[in-house]
């Protein structure tokens, strides 16, 4: 398991990650403008609020669920990003 400083630095990188590559599909393709934008909203807040529970989380099974939603999260990202690309 993850300790939580390089959950941060993951969930960190994740956001870099999506909104890089949102910046990168509007300037190929300026008319996805509005989606990329709101993307980009969504990884904040996710990140927001991620970085909370974070905080929050008492135990390892907390911390583990945490985890597990990250990943999850991750995957649907990716999945959404090929679909904008």
């Amino acid at each position: 398991m993850a300790s939580k400083r390089e959950l941060k630095k993951r969930i960190n990188l994740m956001i870099y990650d999506v909104v890089d590559e949102c910046f990168s599909i509007q300037l190929y393709n300026s008319k996805k403008t509005e989606v990329t934008d709101k993307f980009i909203d969504e990884a904040a807040d996710f990140q927001d609020e991620i970085m909370a529970a974070i905080h929050k989380a008492k135990n390892k099974s907390e911390f583990r669920k945490i985890v597990e939603k990250v990943e999850d999260i991750n995957e649907e990202w990716l999945e959404r990003l090929n679909k904008l690309a």
